[in-house]
């Protein structure tokens, strides 16, 4: 039996294990050490990702005593590495509240005999900025700091996890009018919180966006009364059940919506949301994204659910759990509605695109709809969530490991990684959610578009 430690570790440096015979998802992890080697992440000293503001009193790489590398002159460092991300660019101020929801209907697959619980957080557009709520909730956070700390190559608690705010205001009062939703999910073992740029972003810019934790897949997930379940898998081969749950969890996440929609509170222990929130969503305009095994579920969602009208694959190999990619639905059934690939560079023999990836290839083929093909051909499997800025802010309080930024954000420049993402993300889906056409003829730095 796995001890706790062991869990964390295995949980957290490789939480795509499970995703067999993929390169994509069989080797990569959210902090995952591996082969190779690669410069210092990120920009110049003018960069957006390294221009983040530190804490009030802490200096960039020097407060609380500290170097630029993170050691205190003359001695050990003291101060624990705080958490700051980019601020989200749109014009509203962001809320965000939790809900607890249990499929009363549906067996556990991971836990059999136990109903299926999901933790789910909503971000929306706010009337005004309210108190930060926690960026992981902070028995998650801990679970997956000591994840971390491992990978980092750091002592437990060096890095602030558990005091980590994100730049959503706790249940902010709602600022009204139809917004259009946005669903996500993270990768495989990767916690919902870890996406929070982007999630913040589209919020900033008029979007409902709703963030899902796959329970027992994640190293550990926190429900209300401080009650944290663990990573639980059955033995390998898993990948079908995996991705069957996903989805199932998805489907079940939109039906939840459509109930607060009605103005019910589907929280499980009836807490008080924010006020006009069910009033907000529009559920004739809903877009999925994800990242990794989230790429792939968002894509199964939008092939197989029509309340889908289009749908973000971030580096998720659609193919997975499939001898052949034909043998998966999704790929072999294609789809009419638009989609957004968006690849890595240099996984395997080469980018991660249609061109290389055959479940990718024969879903494009299949598809007849508007679709687009972007590659960061520097970038590398966590490129598209928060690791392009978490990791050169790291590099400022203590050397990263070298082989850790190779497998996952690699050489290409953080900022442009993060103008291309907070660019090409909400015009996909102001451009199919919204009716806003974009110009998708010249690509940004750092993005590649692949015909």
């Amino acid at each position: 039996m796995l001890n706790r430690r062991t869990l964390i570790a295995s949980t957290v440096l490789a939480p795509l294990a499970g995703f067999a015979g993929s390169s994509l998802m069989g080797g990569g992890s959210a902090l995952a050490a591996g082969g190779g080697t690669a410069p210092v992440a990120g920009g110049g000293a003018a960069s957006e990702v390294g221009s983040v503001p530190a804490p009030d009193g802490v200096a960039p790489g020097r407060g609380a005593g500290l170097t630029p590398t993170g050691g205190r002159v003359g001695g050990a460092r003291s101060a624990a590495v705080p958490i700051r991300l980019p601020r989200p660019t749109g014009v509203f101020a962001v809320g965000t509240t939790e809900l607890h929801l249990v499929d009363q209907r549906r067996d556990d697959p991971y836990v059999p005999g136990r109903p299926r619980e999901l933790m789910i957080s909503i971000w929306y557009p706010a009337r005004r900025p309210a108190a930060p709520a926690p960026y992981l909730s902070p028995l998650t956070a801990e679970v997956f700091g000591e994840g971390a700390a491992i990978a980092l190559e750091q002592p437990v608690g060096a890095i602030d996890w558990v005091g980590a705010r994100s730049y959503g205001g706790l249940l902010a009062p709602v600022l009204p009018g139809k917004r259009p939703v946005v669903l996500f999910s993270p990768g495989f073992g990767v916690p919902r919180g870890l996406a929070s740029i982007s999630v913040a972003e589209l919020a900033s810019r008029g979007y409902v966006v709703v963030t899902v934790d796959h329970t027992y897949e994640v190293a550990g997930v926190e429900f209300p009364g401080h009650r944290l379940e663990v990573q639980t898998l059955p033995p390998a081969p898993y990948a079908l059940l995996a991705r069957t749950a996903r989805f199932d969890d998805l489907r079940f996440v939109l039906d939840a919506l459509a109930r607060l929609a009605r103005g019910e509170n589907p929280d499980a222990e009836h807490r008080s949301l924010p006020r006009g929130l069910g009033a907000v969503l529009d559920l004739d305009r809903i877009g999925a994204y994800g990242h990794s095994a989230g790429g792939l579920s968002s894509i199964d969602l939008l092939v197989a659910d029509p309340r889908i009208r289009a749908a973000i694959d971030m580096d998720g190999e659609l193919g997975y759990g499939y001898d052949a990619p034909a043998d998966c639905p999704t790929v072999a059934r294609g789809t009419t509605r638009p989609f957004l690939l968006m690849g890595s560079g240099a996984v395997g023999p080469g980018p991660h695109d249609h061109r290389t990836d055959p479940s990718w290839g024969l879903f494009w083929e299949r598809s007849s709809g508007w679709k687009r093909d972007l590659n960061l051909p520097n970038g590398r499997h966590y490129s598209f969530v928060d690791y392009q800025a978490l990791i050169p802010w790291f590099q400022r309080f203590f050397t990263v490991p070298p082989e850790l930024i190779a497998n996952t954000v690699g050489t290409a420049d953080a900022d442009d990684v993060l103008r291309a993402l907070r660019a090409y993300v909400p015009a996909f889906f102001d451009q199919h959610l919204r009716h806003r056409p974009h110009n998708w003829s010249s690509a940004l730095p750092e993005t590649e578009f692949i015909a």
